[in-house]
């Protein structure tokens, strides 16, 4: 097999559940003071970012998800 055509192993993330809460609450909490137009993209990116990890979609390595409903 051709070296570019290896994928890099995937980093595991050690950042403990409430740790992980923690961390969205604060970032929660920042957005909430943003002007409302801010406010709405800075949602909208959480939820992107929230979305990929539950899902488990390897949009950020080019993989997609053949799921019902997967994009």
């Amino acid at each position: 097999m051709d070296d570019t055509m290896q994928q890099e192993p995937r980093s595991v993330d050690t950042t403990s559940d409430e740790e992980a809460m923690a961390e969205l609450a604060g970032r929660l909490q920042t957005i909430e003071a943003l002007p409302l137009d801010q406010r709405a993209a800075a949602f909208g990116a959480v939820h992107d970012e929230l979305r990929l990890a539950l899902e488990g979609t390897g949009e950020r390595t080019g993989e997609t998800d053949d799921s019902p409903g997967g994009r």
